[in-house]
């Protein structure tokens, strides 16, 4: 027994303790946990367990050390990056350009899942690193065990979603899915085209599969509802409980500008703004484009732009739920946005808003002329590019159990149309 020892066994002792209170902080029987503090003990000091047998042939069986020496190394880190991908933080990267111009495409996000508290595992059993499919070199099929399934639990965080934080959540949409064709989604692709179609095409929808809530993707938005909210958004403004929210910095609408016929130079885009994806010319004198008010500003400067109005709300198909309301994606509502606790009388107008929590998120029955309570709190979710946003407006409310954590700052980011990277977005903090 060396002074080294002891000081090593002491620091990973605390911190194992510290991480088993983190978890009882609600639920004492998790204290049971502390009776494998003797194992880390045994680990510095005593060693009764031999865990590292395999050092004793380096001299003479070669190959079975260096092989015990990789299995070694490689079991560590698969453990280590488990528990703080679980608990601490992971990588995230913008794969779409639902919240431009506030995060990117081609950012790197690091999420804190302290901020909101870590969620226990539901599906505990799983290849770290991947979501819910295996990468296709490894065979492909699900990444994780069906069994053994754990019940919902959050540790203790510094807060809830706020009004206004951008959110990383599982997307709640995706507890069915087509493994051929995931976007739209199960429900929008039912609405559209009926279950018969989707199990006899499975050439082009694929087979339909179910998955647990932390297996669903990973979505990122801005939190614009929270718990006992009421919203409306009327003419592409939101308003929370009759006040209107003030129209953020980097919010896009999309428009259709009106020219004589000029084309605009690339480099002209690229100046304002506007990604090589979003250069879209509808016919010879119109062209669509997602702008920010100053992008919009900047063009109505140009001295080809005749004129500038914004898409058609029709363009955004049908909104939660779907087939049961007249509202569009701009004029939305009113809607109110449930907290745990809360009971509310189930009505022919509020049943089809609900019905979703009920069937999919807390599995108990509705019925119109009961009352309800709800078991967990809801937010709304919904993107800053307001047209390129596949948000709550779609799919209705994010429950509790599916928030992810809190992104912080952007460690990496590379623009989707040059490659390079973005080396003034670095360090940059996900503004709330």
């Amino acid at each position: 027994m060396t002074r080294g020892a002891i000081i090593r066994a002491g620091i990973w002792s605390a911190l194992y303790i510290a991480f088993v209170f983190w978890v009882a902080w609600d639920d004492w029987a998790s204290l049971g946990w502390l009776a494998l503090l003797p194992l880390i003990e045994d680990a510095f000091i005593t060693k009764y367990i031999d865990y590292g047998w395999w050092r004793k042939y380096k001299d003479t069986n070669p190959k079975l050390y260096t092989l015990c020496s990789w299995i070694d190394a490689i079991v560590f880190a698969l453990v280590a990056v488990y528990f703080i991908n679980l608990y601490i933080f992971q990588n995230y990267q913008i794969p779409s350009s639902s919240l431009e111009k506030t995060l990117r495409v081609g950012d790197f996000l690091y999420v804190s899942k302290m901020a909101y508290g870590a969620r226990v595992p539901q599906t505990p059993l799983s290849m770290p690193l991947v979501q819910h499919t295996m990468p296709k070199i490894l065979g492909g099929g699900k990444s994780y065990l069906d069994k053994p399934h754990w019940d919902y639990k959050r540790l203790k965080g510094w807060t809830s979603p706020l009004k206004g934080d951008i959110v990383v959540f599982n997307f709640p949409a995706g507890d069915t899915v087509c493994t051929k064709m995931q976007n739209p989604d199960f429900y929008t692709l039912r609405h559209y085209y009926g279950i018969g179609l989707l199990n006899a095409r499975k050439d082009v929808f694929g087979d339909i599969v179910t998955r647990p809530v932390d297996r669903r993707e990973n979505y990122v938005k801005r939190c614009v509802g929270t718990p006992g909210d009421s919203l409306k958004i009327v003419e592409n403004v939101i308003y929370i409980n009759g006040e209107r929210e003030p129209e953020r910095e980097g919010l896009q609408l999309n428009y259709l500008v009106k020219t004589d016929g000029h084309v605009f130079a690339a480099k002209y885009l690229e100046k304002i703004g506007i990604s090589v994806a979003d250069r879209v010319q509808v016919d010879g004198t119109t062209w669509h484009f997602p702008l920010t008010q100053a992008m919009k500003a900047e063009l109505e400067k140009n001295p080809h732009v005749l004129g500038m109005a914004v898409e058609p709300e029709t363009a955004g198909g049908d909104v939660y739920p779907l087939g049961h309301n007249e509202w569009t994606r701009d004029n939305y509502g009113p809607i109110y946005i449930p907290r745990k606790g809360d009971r509310i009388m189930i009505t022919e107008d509020n049943f089809w808003l609900y019905k979703r929590i009920a069937d999919a998120y807390e599995f108990k029955p509705m019925s119109i002329g009961e009352e309800y309570e709800f078991e967990m709190d809801y937010y709304w979710m919904m993107g800053d590019n307001r047209h390129n946003s596949a948000d709550s407006r779609y799919w209705g409310f994010v429950p509790e159990d599916h928030i992810v954590g809190r992104p912080v700052f952007v460690w990496l980011s590379i623009d989707k149309d040059t490659r390079r990277i973005r080396f003034e977005r670095l360090g940059m903090g996900a503004k709330r």
